[in-house]
């Protein structure tokens, strides 16, 4: 796991050496502290930091900086799944980069797998093969990433994907907004957990639990009973459920 905050997820007691050894320790996965301090000056190589910061604690080092020794943390026990949780959210947009790359190299060079969740939907498109939408906790849309940046079908993903900002100051477009407020998440509607805010909401999105449908390309999930074309503004009903729903999903 990689944490949100790079400052409260390391402990300020503790050296960086002390930090990556410990799990090698717990894990058994180091015979001796000379075993476990090589390997902790090689983790440290690997996500571009020096031998000497081994000696130094997590407060006298950059934001960027602590991200990186959590990366390495996160490697000492040699995964092949890594969570990250808002991982450069706490980062400058320079660091953020430097940082991003990192972690693709090193998926590249280690072969790991990632699930990266975060609300920067331009690092998610950067990061991602597979992509999940949520809403309230609930999974909306799940497919392969350029499907969902590009023709998303879920009305969250459509509305959700038409509020990225595009980089070019000449470009002008329609806002498109949403009405409503976000609903309590200790108190979800029924049905689509969407439904109070989706202009094409209809009685049966509030029957009940809506079950996940085959959406276009090579794979794609839809938590939607209808197929919407957003331009024209018309819906058809969708007939290809997977007898599926959020609670079901492992």
């Amino acid at each position: 796991m990689i944490f949100q905050d790079p400052y409260a997820s390391l402990d300020p007691r503790q050296t960086v050496g002390s930090t990556l050894s410990e799990a090698m320790r717990t894990h058994g996965l180091v015979r001796s502290r000379s075993d476990a301090i090589t390997r902790a000056k090689e983790l440290l190589r690997r996500v571009g930091m020096n031998e000497e910061h081994m000696f130094r604690f997590p407060h006298e080092f950059s934001g960027g900086q602590r991200q990186r020794i959590a990366v390495a943390r996160a490697l000492a026990v040699d995964p092949d799944f890594i969570v990250l949780d808002e991982p450069t959210s706490f980062l400058d947009v320079s660091v953020q980069a430097q940082v991003l790359d990192l972690l693709k190299d090193l998926q590249d060079e280690l072969n790991l797998s990632y699930v990266f969740i975060s609300h920067n939907l331009s690092v998610v498109q950067y990061m991602s093969n597979r992509v999940g939408v949520m809403y309230l906790g609930g999974l909306v849309e799940d497919g392969e990433r350029d499907l969902i940046y590009k023709s998303p079908e879920h009305p969250y993903s459509y509305y959700l994907m038409a509020a990225i900002p595009i980089p070019d100051p000449e470009f002008k477009r329609v806002p498109k907004l949403l009405s409503g407020d976000v609903p309590s998440p200790v108190n979800i509607p029924p049905g689509c957990r969407f439904n109070p805010r989706c202009p094409y909401a209809t009685g049966k999105c509030r029957a009940g639990e809506v079950p996940f449908y085959v959406g276009s390309g090579s794979y794609r999930r839809v938590a939607c009973h209808y197929e919407i074309d957003f331009e024209k503004g018309t819906q058809t009903v969708r007939t290809t459920s997977l007898g599926q729903t959020d609670a079901g999903i492992q």
